[in-house]
């Protein structure tokens, strides 16, 4: 299955305000990874766009992207088409808390003479592992920090590098990687063959918070079937 991970960074978090006066916040950098079943192919799209309005000072702090670093980037019109090939017509988009994203996504593409994307082709991972870890933080960096991601290079956000630690974290909340698992091509299909690249076992240690947690619920068991 083919499948697309992306980010975006932008001027704020509205492209339509509610008041007039205001402007229309707008895409500054996009970035996204091909997969198919799960693995990179190589094909990488990284953008950055100039949103044809000043960035506030706040959101630089986030981004490190300033007005100066997209001045003489392409609009997001002029990139639409090469974004819209490398997306296709049928490959699932994958975005960590994804309403957000595609809201731009799609504001970007109406304002570019284009449809907007149909969101039964959007996989949110932010509710993924909010149903896998029900009560814990599901920020992109905690889940680094779960899984074991190395995250240390995000001094700030960006649309690429936030791409390749969603890679990463998608991967595990799906199940992890299986490599080296595969059927044998002999007539005996039950026989299985594992390579020397078998993925390696990985501990996911509970933190003081859960471990705290867990304690206070058992405290509310009477009669546990494990002491009779």
């Amino acid at each position: 299955m083919r499948e697309i991970i992306f980010d975006t960074e932008t001027t704020g978090f509205e492209p339509f305000p509610k008041d007039k006066g205001t402007l229309a916040d707008r895409i500054v950098e996009i970035g996204a990874i091909e997969i198919v079943n799960l693995k990179p192919t190589g094909k990488v799209f990284h953008k950055y766009i100039n949103p044809e309005r000043p960035i506030p000072a706040e959101v630089v702090k986030i981004h490190g992207i300033d007005d100066d670093r997209v001045k003489d980037c392409p609009t997001f019109k002029e990139i639409v088409d090469e974004w819209l090939e490398f997306i296709g017509e049928d490959a699932k988009l994958v975005a960590h808390n994804a309403s957000f994203d595609m809201k731009f996504v799609n504001a970007e593409l109406l304002w570019s003479g284009h449809r907007a994307l149909d969101n039964s082709r959007v996989i949110d991972t932010l509710p993924m592992a909010r149903s896998m870890f029900p009560g814990q933080r599901a920020t992109l960096d905690a889940l680094c920090n779960r899984f074991s991601v190395d995250n240390s290079g995000r001094e700030y956000h960006g649309a690429l590098l936030d791409s390749e630690l969603l890679l990463d974290v998608y991967i595990e909340l799906c199940g992890g990687k299986q490599r080296g698992f595969e059927l044998s091509k002999s007539e005996d299909t039950s026989a299985v063959n594992f390579s020397e690249n078998t993925r390696e076992k990985r501990v996911f240690t509970p933190t003081q918070e859960e471990l705290e947690t867990h304690a206070k619920f058992l405290e509310k068991i009477k009669d546990p079937i494990w002491n009779k």
